[in-house]
């Protein structure tokens, strides 16, 4: 799992690697679970037909999903559970994820580095993963929104995460004995086609980055 990551530093990227035509307002570089972060998605009137739409959109919303289907009363308890990661395995079925799987909401987390422990030497090290070239990470998520008790629209975001216990990288991190888990790191090439497929084809993106393209560095 991974419950800190760094955004861009460099806005500019966002621009350049992932297509959007305008960045939102800045928010923390270090990103924990509910803090506000960025993610890129197709804007939700895409398909209404009207030019002036752009392909992909850079949005402001809480990391940690809240299901376009949980009621107003019962909000304050979904706010409160770990939703900043998505098993890819249970994703489709669980209350917190189906819509947005169902619905193909699905988003990219741009990010210079995530974070995982390293328990091999009996405590946990902080480590940072980024690319190797130096690019940033385009994460595999799913996005929804939630209308609150004011009738205001929220939007939300989660990653992807798929097993790694036989990882050649991220099998070595998480505490012994626990299951190995990565998130989805895109190919650039990929991001396309992840934000457009239809909900069928979700899957055929969650594969491991090739750990040969990451460098991975401890925090002391």
């Amino acid at each position: 799992m991974c419950s800190h990551y760094q955004t861009l530093k460099d806005a500019e990227l966002l621009l350049q690697k992932f297509g959007v035509r305008t960045k939102p307002a800045a928010g923390p570089y270090d990103m924990w679970p509910r803090y506000q972060g960025v993610f890129v998605r197709r804007p939700v009137e895409h398909d209404a037909g009207d030019d002036a739409v752009p392909e992909r959109e850079a949005v402001t919303g809480r990391w940690g999903l809240i299901s376009a289907l949980t009621r107003a009363d019962g909000q304050d308890k979904a706010g409160k559970l770990s939703t900043f990661n998505a098993r890819s395995e249970t994703a489709a079925k669980s209350f917190t994820f189906s819509n947005a799987w169902r619905r193909a909401q699905r988003c990219i987390i741009p990010a210079d580095a995530i974070f995982e422990p390293d328990w091999r030497s009996g405590s946990a090290i902080s480590t940072r993963f980024a690319r190797a070239d130096g690019a940033p990470l385009g994460i595999a998520g799913l996005w929804d929104r939630w209308r609150d008790a004011s009738g205001q629209l929220n939007e939300s975001y989660t990653m992807l995460t798929i097993n790694a216990d036989h990882d050649p990288l991220f099998q070595r991190y998480h505490r012994p004995g626990e299951e190995k888990r990565m998130v989805v790191i895109l190919p650039e090439g990929a991001y396309g086609d992840w934000l457009t497929s239809s909900s069928d084809r979700t899957r055929d993106f969650l594969v491991p980055y090739p750990a040969e393209k990451l460098i991975a560095m401890p925090m002391k």
